[in-house]
């Protein structure tokens, strides 16, 4: 959300016949951030009309609410199970003696994890394009409140991941207790992590690219 005072200066400008980069200018000069001021001249369309031309500005509904909370909740559980799943794919590779005792409960555990991602990725998936089919009717969703609090603490969440699967590594490395079946399961909850923090970093950016005036 702009300040109130720099869209109202920036409405004032357009009025007076400035052009967006002389007032990009000017609030450069008197302090604002780069952000601060895309956000205030994206108040404003790119219309030729007799006073600055206002955009639709995106509002937060309890249908976009359910969308985005539906579509990220299920997302969390399918990189969760996918995580859990992949795991006990790796102890059934590189078994050891304990493994082999819990072979019932690994199958039992990788029968879970398939019928959580049966259920859950597809769910993910429907939200994901019924969002993004609203979004291409009407951009502005794009600067929804919502959809960039829940993409940056997706994001959050993921970096934090990789920081501990870092530390771990890294753990285990000094103590000379690294094994290939270690190994593999901090490379599966990298790439998963990962593979988030970097989808939703470029799609923040596509967002960005969109809605700059």
């Amino acid at each position: 959300m702009a300040d109130a005072r720099l869209t109202t200066f920036v409405e004032a400008a357009l009025n007076a016949r400035a052009s967006k980069d002389d007032v990009r200018k000017a609030l450069g000069q008197a302090g604002w951030s780069r952000e601060q001021i895309d956000d205030g001249l994206a108040h404003f369309a790119d219309v030729a009309f007799a006073v600055p031309v206002p955009r639709p500005r995106a509002h937060v509904s309890a249908r976009d609410a359910f969308w985005y909370l539906l579509m990220f909740g299920t997302l969390y559980v399918s990189a969760y199970y996918l995580c859990d799943l992949l795991f006990d794919v790796v102890n059934r590779m590189y078994p050891d003696e304990l493994a082999r005792q819990n072979a019932a409960y690994v199958a039992a555990n990788i029968r879970w994890s398939t019928a959580a991602l049966i259920v859950s990725f597809p769910t993910f998936v429907i939200a994901a394009g019924r969002i993004s089919r609203d979004v291409a009717r009407d951009p502005t969703r794009r600067n929804s409140a919502i959809r960039k609090w829940l993409t940056y603490l997706t994001m959050l969440v993921a970096a934090a991941v990789l920081v501990g699967d870092g530390i771990t590594l890294v753990y285990n490395l000094l103590g000379g207790e690294l094994t290939v079946r270690f190994v593999l399961k901090v490379l599966v909850v990298a790439a998963v992590a990962g593979a988030g923090f970097g989808y939703y970093s470029w799609a923040l950016k596509a967002d960005d690219r969109t809605l700059k005036p």
